[in-house]
Order: C-alpha cells, then sequence, then structure tokens
C-alpha cells in the first residue's frame, strides 16, 4: 500500500507487494536487475537526476570494472573485510562480470596489469544505457529526484518527490516487502554519495563506522619554491612504504599539495593508521627499485668530475627533472653525501605526510554501516528485511577494479537474500540460509 501526503491530505493507492532499491549506482541497479528477473516487482528509488552518476565519473579515468586476480589474492584486498569478501566474490566474481558485460553487449578484456577492461568501444554511458535498457525490460520501476527520508514503522520508507512534474515535493510512504539500502559512501558528493542517510540509520541504533578518505591523496609540506618549480611531476617505476610497511610500486604524482597516484592510494589505510595512532606517517619513496644495492653503490662511486649534482644523477642512474630538485627539497646536503648515504636516500626518500587531502577529493571511502549490524545475508539486524549493499558497508579496498567488484559483488548477494526472506516468508519449510 501506497500512503501519499500532498497539500496536508491523505492520498491512499492500493500497489501490489514489491522491492524497494534505494540508490541507483551499481550496487543498487544490480540487485534491482538480479530480483526483476526472477519475477519481483522493483521499484528502485534515486535522489539525482539520473542513475549511475558516481559509476560514469569513476569511468573518465580508464573504465576499469574488475581484475583478474585470483580469489585468494583479490578477497584480501577488501582487508579487514576480507572474509566476508571471500564469499561475496565466491557467489559474484570477476568472470561473472565479465559474463554479465558480454550479456549486456560490452565485451572486456585483461590488461598487462591484470585489470579489466571494456573494450575500447564501449566507454561507460555504453555500458549503462544497454544496462538500462535491459532493466526497462525486467518491468524495473526507476524512480529519479525521489528522495529517502528515513523509515516508518516496521517496514516503510518515508520518500518525496523533487522532481519538476505536477504534484513535486509531495512526501509519501511505501511499504516494500523487502528494501536494499544502497546509498554509496561518502565521496564525490557531487554524484550524490553525500553519507546523508546516516543520522537515519543512526536514529534506529544502526552503528555506522566514522567515514574516512580512502584512495586519495597525501599532503606534504613542500616549500614555495618546490611548487613554483615542480608543480606537478610524474616519477614513474618507484616503490613506495608507509614507515616500515611493505612497499607498493607504480607510479607518484607529484603534486603542488604533495601527492598522488596508485601507490598513494594503496598506502592509505596506513597512513590513516599511524596518524590515527599518534605517530608520525612518512612514505619512504624508492627511486631505484629494481636495481641491486651492491650495483647503485657502485654507480654512485663513479667519478662525477666537473658534472652538476643533476647532471650526474642523470647521467648514471638516469634520474632526471624533478628528482634532484625532489632530493633537495627533502635533503639540503643531498649533492654532498657520500655514495653510501646517497644510496640510503634514492631508496629511502623521507616525505613526511601532513594529512591526507579532504574526504569528498577521495576516490572511496573507509567506513559505513558496521558488519556487526548486519547478518551474514548484509541484512540489518535492527530492521529485518531492510539490506545494505554497496560502500554504505565500512569496507574499502584498493583501486584497480576491486572497488566496482566489490559493489557488484554486495548487489547481487544482498538480491540472494532478499530472494532467499522472500521465499522462505511464502513457504516457512524454507530455510534462511
Amino acid at each position: 500500500m501506497f500512503i501519499f501526503t500532498f497539500h496536508s491530505q491523505l492520498l491512499i493507492l492500493n500497489s501490489s507487494p514489491s522491492i524497494a532499491i534505494i540508490g541507483g549506482g551499481p550496487a543498487g541497479l544490480l540487485a534491482a536487475q538480479w530480483l526483476a528477473g526472477r519475477g519481483w516487482k522493483v521499484q528502485l528509488f534515486e535522489a539525482q537526476g539520473t542513475v549511475g552518476r558516481k559509476f560514469l565519473v569513476a569511468g573518465h579515468g580508464g573504465f576499469n570494472l574488475s581484475n583478474s586476480e585470483d580469489a585468494a589474492h583479490f578477497a584480501g584486498r577488501y582487508g579487514a573485510a576480507s572474509t566476508r569478501f571471500g564469499a561475496l566474490l565466491e557467489h559474484f566474481s570477476a568472470a561473472d562480470l565479465r559474463a554479465w558485460a558480454a550479456d549486456l553487449g560490452i565485451e572486456t578484456f585483461v590488461g598487462t596489469s591484470g585489470r579489466i577492461f571494456p573494450v575500447a568501444a564501449h566507454k561507460p554511458a555504453d555500458l549503462l544505457r544497454a544496462w538500462l535498457g535491459q532493466l526497462r525490460e525486467l518491468g524495473v520501476e526507476i524512480n529519479t529526484r525521489h528522495r529517502w527520508l528515513g523509515f516508518a514503522g516496521a517496514t516503510g520508507l518515508r520518500l518525496r518527490d523533487e522532481s519538476t512534474r505536477a504534484g513535486a515535493g509531495r512526501e509519501f510512504i511505501i511499504e516494500p516487502t523487502a528494501t536494499v539500502l544502497a546509498l554509496g559512501g561518502a565521496s564525490w558528493a557531487k554524484t550524490g554519495s553525500d553519507g546523508a542517510w546516516v543520522p537515519l540509520l543512526e536514529e534506529i541504533g544502526v552503528p555506522v563506522v566514522p567515514f574516512a578518505p580512502a584512495n586519495c591523496g597525501a599532503e606534504v609540506g613542500w616549500s614555495s619554491f618546490f611548487q613554483e618549480k615542480v608543480g606537478r611531476a610524474p616519477l614513474k617505476n618507484i616503490a613506495l612504504r608507509v614507515n616500515d610497511g611493505p612497499a607498493v610500486r607504480g607510479e607518484l604524482m607529484l603534486t603542488d599539495y604533495g601527492l598522488e597516484g596508485t601507490p598513494v592510494y594503496a598506502l592509505t589505510p596506513g597512513v590513516r593508521a599511524a596518524r590515527a595512532a599518534g605517530g608520525p606517517a612518512v612514505l619512504h619513496l624508492n627511486l631505484k627499485p629494481d636495481l641491486p644495492a651492491a650495483t647503485l653503490l657502485q654507480k654512485l662511486r663513479q667519478p662525477r668530475g666537473k658534472a652538476s649534482f643533476p647532471e650526474f644523477l642523470k647521467k648514471t642512474l638516469h634520474l632526471g627533472p624533478p628528482v634532484p630538485t625532489l632530493l633537495r627539497e627533502v635533503a639540503p646536503e643531498a649533492a654532498t653525501l657520500h655514495p653510501e648515504a646517497l644510496a640510503a636516500l634514492l631508496t629511502a626518500v623521507p616525505l613526511h605526510v601532513a594529512g591526507l587531502r579532504p574526504l569528498d577529493e577521495a576516490i572511496s571511502t573507509a567506513g559505513g554501516v558496521a558488519f556487526a549490524a548486519v547478518d551474514e545475508h548484509l541484512m540489518l539486524r535492527l530492521r529485518p528485511g531492510t539490506f545494505v549493499a554497496g560502500e554504505m558497508l565500512d569496507w574499502e579496498a584498493p583501486t584497480g577494479g576491486y572497488l566496482l567488484q566489490g559493489c557488484f559483488s554486495t548487489g547481487a548477494w544482498v538480491a540472494r537474500g532478499v530472494a532467499l526472506r522472500l521465499m522462505k516468508n511464502e513457504d516457512d519449510n524454507l530455510p534462511y540460509s
């Protein structure tokens, strides 16, 4: 039953039971597709004017859908939630995602890094367009510019129509048979992923871990000279570690505020942990990770002659700009160091992290609904029939396809949980497991 309040009048409309999906990102859309494909009526509500906005933005930097990494290592990418994700990835794996894309007419390939991409002919908008076409064929009702306002009673949801259609502004209550919340994390607020749902869950007692930036840039207190001379500059084929932690390989980007790039993003959890513990967070940069220590030292012992420090680095180690400026920034005496000390510096350039970039600049977020608040099917313990998927949950993963795969896998998993619950309601002899 739908209950509409409009101009202080109560309008009651009859409707058959349905499943409500709140949030039109990858997790919500996949749950909607899976459930509608099995015959249930599905209504999806999205506060923005279109669905999949963060999905489209994420594709601008390279449409990385997933990763071909083996299952054990793949699950380990989800840190503290890796045990949970072992089951989720088994249920909807990278291979399943590729098959799903192929069913939409989107061919994919595995890149040299192991990352999975659509072929060049397919853009993010192409996949989303095909996906929405399939959802329409399945009868999914998509309501954009409809904002979730909270819960109503044991099963109801309060919503507001914020569209420009006649009757816009009305608030109404629906009472679906089951609900999937897939409202995203708290980064990239312009896409609708703003974490505004947190107080709505906290007011019914659901524990939510505070959001923190993940996969974001690190701030370093560069001098004004360094900022002006270097600006933005890449450092390729490097290795990076936090304090005494393991090294991550990749490409680094020096920026006016600090550092960006895949290694920095991967080390964000370590930086956060070090700072939360009250200790320093130092990123140690190895500029020559492929060069054996003995070979590096041998090269540095070569006579410089009349060559300047930058010329010597360029000639002996192929380290051109901006490396000399970076070394002088962190160690003003770099040009006068003995070979042994210079070798130590080149393999562990200390970059002291002053902070992380703001939450809204982060590619993703850590924090969200605590896993202790949901059962094995990702259903809220305090509100039976309401499931949580996607970045709303307290998990994080590095870039490289793991983020989107995590959203897809949680969406598929909650769809399974909803189906099991509904089938059990229809036949009490069925186990809910």
